[in-house]
């Protein structure tokens, strides 16, 4: 399924930039950045369970916030690309 994962952090301390940097780097572990705060993952259901479980436990929740759009698995319908900056296919091959 897709899912479209968006933070804020807030950086007004140290504690705060850590913190963006762990959870910058989670998302970057399991999906594909589009913006500089958002991710698109296309995960099984248990794989983005353990995602959204580490980044909940990442984040100061006091302080920073995370948005999961649950896209599905028809999720091509719901996604429109307009601009400059170049699109990946999700369901292609990853080489790292």
């Amino acid at each position: 399924m897709m899912v479209l994962i968006s933070y804020d952090v807030s950086t007004v301390d140290e504690g705060g930039k850590t913190r963006l940097r762990k959870v910058a780097k989670e998302c970057q572990n399991h999906a594909q950045r589009v913006q500089n705060s958002v991710f698109e993952a296309n995960l099984d259901y248990s794989a983005f369970l353990k995602l959204k479980d580490r980044l909940v436990k990442l984040i100061d929740v006091e302080k920073d916030s995370l948005r999961f759009y649950y896209l599905g698995n028809h999720w091509e319908r719901r996604v429109e690309h307009i601009g400059a900056k170049e699109t990946y296919n999700p369901e292609g091959v990853i080489i790292i």
